[in-house]
């Protein structure tokens, strides 16, 4: 199982860009809960933070093993997810992973996340 928290910064200019990416996200749960499976995604968070003027996001994801990528899906919303992300996310900034330090899952649901 892979658990990650990675923080992206966000291009300057594109806290409106990324107002319409998280409703578009939230707009289309339905689709978005088709594309979790084939990733193996058990759970996936966006968070959002403004820091030093700037502005971060941080994924949250529990995932299991040799998902598929999302830069290999055809599903239509993985699509319209990477143009958002290739739009909004300075690729100039190298992502940070927070270091985790605990996890607790209860065995009746981990058994379900393998």
């Amino acid at each position: 199982m892979n658990i990650e928290l990675t923080r992206f910064r966000v291009k300057e200019g594109k806290s409106q860009k990324v107002d319409e990416w998280m409703k578009f996200l939230n707009d289309n749960q339905e689709a978005l809960l088709e594309t979790l499976e084939p990733e193996k995604m058990y759970v996936e968070n966006i968070f959002r933070e403004e820091l030093d003027g700037r502005e971060y996001l941080y994924w949250y994801s529990v995932q299991g093993e040799n998902p598929q990528e999302l830069a290999d899906s055809e599903h239509w919303l993985d699509k319209k997810h990477i143009e958002f992300w290739n739009e909004c996310i300075d690729e100039t900034y190298r992502p940070v992973d927070l270091k985790v330090e605990m996890t607790a899952i209860p065995e009746k649901i981990e058994k379900h996340m393998k």
